[in-house]
């Protein structure tokens, strides 16, 4: 496949590959040309929710990336997986870098020897074999994420965190109480979370691929943000969006899913949680009725219920999420995934 390959290097300690602490660095960014191997997109596997071929995910490892993400019970979107590895390795198995990191998602080698997987079952863990280093890659960044919703009061969702850790290693997200800000080696951390954060977009299958499409969970204004902190909230900042809605308002799924919670939900009052075709989330709270139920099916567009202010709230509204997993603690920002979707505020 063809590829541009950019190499930034930095000062000792900054680390562009797992657990490399104290190293002096060299991150490896390809990005595809237009005349790359994918060859076109081609037919997603069942359920998919990635973008496969060109401009995408390899065909090859389409299904390695899906199964590896399925196997992780933490909500580890297989987009965050394809953009790690385009960032760190442009989806070459033979990657290697002058500090050590190996393959396709540059496992250092004591880091390998943590978290090898022998992913096809040939009686070997290779670092250099996807069918290995990608379920690797990917047993790695569940321990992360499963780390990260323990810090619910740590900079960046759980998710951010754990490529954080992955990055630089888990040290520093607790050194840093988070993601390490820009002022750490010279924002390779940082820049290395925002990179893959932006790319997993492009690397998610678009509204187009799924039925029903996508809109808006409802017709009012938006109100407090995402990541606004406060002591009003439990874990220091606001984990949704709020929309300025009065009791009674029509609500409805953005996008097409299963309804995986419809119900009592603590300080969110009665809610709604919805499974995407991505492996996405969303939720829905302080509903004043529910017109769905676990286990229903929907598209986007479907009404779920109506807006009330059931659970702490401080009037009525509607208090929406996008989570990589359906419980508390898992939240993303809703805003590049409404408009990966088509949809602006």
């Amino acid at each position: 496949m063809g590829f541009k390959r950019v190499v930034a290097l930095v000062g000792a300690g900054a680390v562009m590959t797992p657990v490399a602490l104290g190293l002096g660095v060299v991150m490896l960014i390809a990005v595809f040309d237009d005349e790359d191997g994918g060859g076109g997109s081609i037919q997603q596997p069942t359920g998919s929710g990635l973008r496969i071929g060109k401009n995408g995910v390899p065909p090859q490892y389409a299904q390695l990336v899906l199964d590896a993400s399925a196997s992780c019970d933490q909500g580890l979107p297989p987009a965050i997986l394809a953009a790690q590895l385009k960032q760190e390795s442009g989806f070459r198995p033979d990657a290697g870098s002058p500090v050590g990191a190996q393959g396709i998602a540059q496992f250092m080698p004591g880091t390998w020897e943590t978290w090898k997987v022998d992913g096809n079952g040939d009686g070997k863990a290779s670092v250099w074999d996807p069918e290995d280093a990608i379920p690797a890659q990917a047993n790695f960044m569940c321990s992360l994420l499963k780390k990260g919703k323990k810090h619910p009061e740590y900079r960046g969702s759980p998710i951010e965190q754990a490529l954080a850790g992955y990055n630089a290693g888990w040290g520093r997200v607790d050194q840093y109480r988070g993601v390490p800000p820009v002022t750490f080696a010279n924002g390779e951390t940082y820049n290395y979370v925002k990179n893959i954060m932006a790319m997993s977009a492009d690397m998610a299958a678009s509204g187009a691929d799924a039925s029903g499409g996508w809109t808006l969970p409802t017709d009012g204004p938006a109100g407090t943000p995402y990541r606004q902190r406060g002591p009003m909230w439990s874990s220091g900042y606001h984990t949704g969006i709020d929309f300025v809605v009065p009791v009674g308002s029509p609500l409805r799924s953005i996008g097409p899913g299963t309804v995986v919670t419809a119900g009592p939900g603590g300080p969110y009052g009665t809610q709604v949680v919805i499974r995407h075709p991505d492996g996405m989330y969303s939720q829905y709270a302080h509903l004043s009725r529910l017109e769905v139920r676990a286990g229903q099916k929907v598209e986007g567009g479907t009404r779920i219920g109506l807006s009330g202010a059931t659970g702490n709230v401080s009037g009525p509204h509607l208090h929406f999420e996008v989570r990589t997993g359906p419980d508390y603690g898992s939240d993303i920002s809703p805003i590049p995934y409404l408009r990966q979707h088509g949809l602006n505020i």
